[in-house]
């Protein structure tokens, strides 16, 4: 743990190498990339075996001074962070590895690999930050990396907008987590995190403050990880290049929201309004995107919105103080959401559409990605046995515990949505007949099976690591040490009503995928919607983003032609005006000042004549 700081230079010396040397080495970059971004996995993974057995380690130096405060800037190693440096650096390596195939005979193909280093980087820095501070530093970096990864196709206008879309509307979010900073700074005298959850515990902090400080740093969370209402970036993300999707849509940015609220634990616990706030937000995210999810027709917009509203439920587990549940699911997503948007890869590599209704038939043709897309559906939609299922039942217990019951239906709710939309997906893309003009279709290479493979054996056996069947060994480990909080969680307390609310999310689910296989799959029920307007709000995403046109995006570009005729005709305009008449003096003095001495006489004399003509005119009166 003590060298765990080098755990983030191996990304960055990718991205330096393919800055530098990049056009020379060509495709021959990704050797040197996925080298470095495995060398970083296998350090996370010993870091971690390092803190099961040792206390948390933290390393600091002075970085400023400025007066009685200092500054600093370091490293920490406990239980969260160690298990998200192996999440993340394990999906970053596999994304590298992925990319090889999928990135064969791009023209910037070193470029993209040195924007996957550098947004590997940011993300790693930002899970080892001990401080507030240094936080908010990776934080930007990370929101730098995605916005020149969205817009890697930048002579496409859609990846343009998407890309400035991503990094105007997150900012909007880190605006307020500037602002819950400085003002726990104000509180604290420290950026530290031990220092905020000791003055916490000590009621240095007012009540009204600390739920000031959660709901704005919860703003900054809501930016990054795509709640609702600064959702809309997240789905037009996808015009990124397949792998970018899986890296951000699973383990990096979009988890760095929920991370940070975990991160920030005590300090939202300490706030029943915050995290009442945090579970309705979540909650709502959750069935919102589901909803939106069940008539997209791009493959990839479905899996966005579908990571919309599994963040939802993570934000749900946190508000409802479940610490554990909300980690955990954070764990099994990455994994099964980095498989799906891989295979979703492999099949548009494939067939060249991302248009599910020109899909299908793709089982007997794609022999590796099919079953393992079925392994990443099944994983989501919560099938029993599968990660999905054991992470999303201790949610559910979470919520019904902290004594939420609407927002345990709209879970349920949003668990059967779920289950319906991903086997939707699943049969509409590989089983019927095929419905557009597919030529040659075959499997991927190796190079991208490889990677999906080892994908589909986490989302298999990584819910095995928190059941309430074999023990509860992540939940024990992450709050280990921690009485505070162990009592902010209530972990260890009992899941009262686990084995019913298992039943009857497994239920749901199964109903779920009944409902879509008559649908889609045997195709007894039509598909044909019996109610236009319906459809017309969920397929256009209610509608969000021309409200968001209407309401900000023209009165603020109406206020800005205002501001620059103000600007143009008014102050540009007196400006002129002084400078002409300015000028004009000048003029009309060069024209006396020209060396000729019989002018200066004139002038004098013409000077002196009018002096006598006042003179008289006046009476002789004028002194």
């Amino acid at each position: 743990m003590e060298s765990a700081w080098l755990i983030p230079l191996f990304p960055l010396l990718s991205f330096l190498i393919l800055t530098i040397f990049g056009k020379k080495l060509k495709e021959a970059s990704s050797y040197i990339a996925i080298l470095l971004a495995f060398s970083s996995f296998i350090y996370s993974l010993l870091v971690l075996f390092d803190r099961f057995t040792a206390p948390t380690y933290k390393a600091e130096a002075a970085w400023l001074k400025i007066g009685d405060i200092t500054i600093t800037a370091g490293f920490e190693v406990n239980q969260l962070n160690a298990l998200m440096l192996v999440i993340v650096s394990l999906v970053s390596f596999l994304v590298h590895t992925y990319s090889k195939g999928y990135m064969k005979g791009d023209d910037r193909f070193s470029v993209f690999y040195a924007y996957l280093g550098l947004f590997t980087f940011a993300m790693l820095g930002l899970v080892l930050s001990p401080n507030l501070l240094q936080t908010y530093m990776f934080w930007e970096l990370v929101g730098l990396g995605s916005f020149l990864l969205i817009g890697f196709y930048f002579y496409k206008e859609e990846a343009k907008a998407a890309a400035k879309k991503a990094f105007i509307m997150t900012r909007i979010g880190d605006v307020g987590l500037l602002i819950g900073m400085i003002l726990l700074f104000w509180q604290v005298g420290s950026f530290e995190y031990d220092e905020i959850f000791k003055a916490v515990a000590a009621n240095v902090i007012s009540p009204g403050m600390i739920t000031l400080t959660a709901l704005l740093i919860f703003v900054g969370a809501v930016g990054k990880s795509g709640q609702f209402p600064l959702h809309s970036w997240l789905p037009d993300a996808m015009e990124g290049p397949t792998p970018v999707s899986a890296l951000i849509h699973a383990a990096t940015m979009v988890a760095a929201g929920v991370y940070l609220v975990a991160a920030l634990f005590p300090l939202f616990t300490a706030s029943k309004t915050a995290l009442l706030v945090v579970a309705t937000i979540g909650g709502f995210t959750a069935i919102f995107a589901a909803s939106i999810g069940i008539v997209q027709t791009d493959i990839k917009r479905v899996l966005a919105y579908s990571t919309v509203s599994q963040l939802g439920y993570m934000m749900l587990a946190l508000g409802s103080a479940g610490y554990v549940a909300g980690v955990f699911h954070l764990t099994t997503h990455a994994f099964f959401k980095a498989l799906l948007f891989l295979a979703a890869g492999s099949v548009i590599h494939a067939v060249h559409t991302q248009d599910i209704n020109e899909m299908g038939g793709l089982w007997k043709k794609m022999r590796f990605t099919a079953p393992l897309f079925l392994i990443g559906t099944m994983a989501i939609s919560g099938v029993p046995l599968f990660s999905g299922f054991f992470s999303k039942d201790e949610i559910l217990v979470a919520t019904w515990n902290a004594g939420h019951p609407l927002l345990f239906i709209l879970g349920v709710v949003t668990a059967f949505m779920t289950a319906f939309y991903m086997f939707r997906l699943f049969f509409l893309v590989f089983t019927g007949k095929t419905r557009g003009q597919m030529h040659n279709v075959h499997e991927s290479p190796s190079v991208m099976t490889m990677p999906m493979m080892v994908l589909g054996v986490l989302a298999v056996i990584a819910g095995y690591i928190n059941t309430p069947w074999f023990g509860t060994f992540l939940g024990d480990w992450l709050v280990s040490g921690n009485q505070q909080l162990i009592e902010a969680s209530g972990h260890g307390h009992g899941h009262e009503g686990s084995t019913w609310i298992m039943i009857t999310a497994t239920v749901v689910s199964l109903l779920g995928i009944y409902v879509a296989w008559l649908v889609y799959g045997k195709k007894s029920i039509s598909r044909d919607i019996k109610m236009p307007a319906l459809y017309g709000t969920l397929y256009n995403k209610y509608y969000i983003d021309e409200i968001y046109q209407y309401i900000i995006v023209t009165p603020m570009k109406a206020f800005s032609l205002f501001l620059q005729y103000i600007e143009t005709f008014l102050v540009e305009g007196v400006m002129k005006a002084v400078i002409g008449i300015t000028e004009g003096f000048a003029r009309l003095g060069s024209k006396f000042q020209n060396g000729q001495t019989q002018v200066y006489g004139a002038v004098a004399f013409v000077g002196l004549a009018v002096l006598v003509v006042i003179y008289a005119l006046t009476g002789g009166y004028l002194k």
